[in-house]
């Protein structure tokens, strides 16, 4: 877990994850900004992991903002715990991006 945008980015800098569950409204960067950086990044740990967007907002549009920003999916709050379930196991089949 990471208390804030920055301090994801630190981690993702330095550990490896299979899939990264990403809030969308971290403080300071948001979790937009940090999955740009991820995927302007061509190596490192986390260069080609997936991310699920964790957001509040379900408006319009907003799914796709998300995608347009490099994430894989999008859920939203609150957490549906099957539908988590399903995110986490196609994702995990599909393995890394490229």
């Amino acid at each position: 877990m990471a208390g804030s945008g920055e301090e994801a980015l630190q981690r993702l800098a330095t550990e490896r994850y299979d899939i990264v569950l990403m809030d969308v409204s971290m403080p300071g960067m948001d979790g937009l900004q940090v999955t740009r950086l991820l995927r302007a990044e061509s190596t490192g740990p986390n260069a080609s992991t997936r991310v699920i967007a964790l957001t509040a907002h379900a408006m319009d549009g907003d799914r796709e903002t998300c995608m347009a920003a490099g994430m894989d999916d999008y859920l939203t709050k609150p957490i549906n715990r099957e539908e988590l379930m399903l995110k986490l196991a196609h994702w995990a089949d599909q393995g890394p991006r490229g």
